[in-house]
């Protein structure tokens, strides 16, 4: 039987160059998302462990501002076509094909991992098991910003998004689950991007514990 993570890595390989057109500006349209990934940027150089994974890294836009703020910056996502894009606009880049589930990643080896709206096509009774996987590789004191899309609504709302079926978190419910994980929610920012689906956007910064 097919999976969702079957159907979601199928959807972006069909639309790459598409996708990486629309992004190839790298958030200079987003301020909010710009300062947060700029915030998360200089959190984690202070760690003093600048290595950091863009987790659904898709065509490697990110994974370039990351290194270009100053951290040891690698990719990893799902979509064979995605890094294959990755690799081929970022040389001097490593990128990896992977599942966010179980990273090639070794435990406590990371100062930060990005999550850049890469986890919304998880249906929310996996996610749990997501985030448990990025606390793992992360060290003590690490950091994770993960953006997504969020709703006024109680319960997470799934969504037609143009790519792949996805759904909208309430932060709170996000950062009990972060807790849960074993990851300290600190600073957060929700803001309107006057989408025409109504969601905000969202982003979550929080601490290994």
């Amino acid at each position: 039987m097919v999976n969702h993570q079957d159907e979601t890595r199928a959807a972006y390989d069909g639309v790459v160059e598409l996708y990486a057109s629309l992004f190839a500006n790298r958030l200079e349209t987003q301020p909010f998302s710009r300062t947060m990934i700029g915030t998360f940027a200089e959190l984690v150089r202070a760690t003093g462990n600048p290595r950091a994974a863009d987790v659904g890294c898709g065509p490697g836009h990110l994974t370039a501002m990351l290194h270009e703020l100053g951290l040891d910056a690698f990719g990893l996502d799902l979509a064979p076509g995605m890094i294959d894009h990755a690799r081929q606009a970022h040389p001097a880049l490593r990128f990896q094909e992977a599942r966010m589930e179980s990273l090639p990643i070794e435990d406590a080896a990371l100062g930060g991992v990005l999550a850049h709206y890469s986890m919304i096509h998880t249906p929310p009774g996996e996610l749990p098991e997501l985030l448990a996987e990025q606390a793992r590789v992360l060290a003590p004191d690490g950091l994770l910003l993960v953006s997504f899309f969020g709703t006024d609504e109680q319960e997470p709302v799934r969504f037609d998004h143009k790519v792949a079926p996805a759904y909208s978190w309430p932060a709170d419910r996000l950062a009990e689950l972060l807790a849960d994980a074993g990851l300290v929610p600190f600073a957060r920012l929700l803001h309107d991007p006057a989408s025409e689906r109504g969601f905000l956007d969202a982003h979550l910064l929080a601490r290994r514990s």
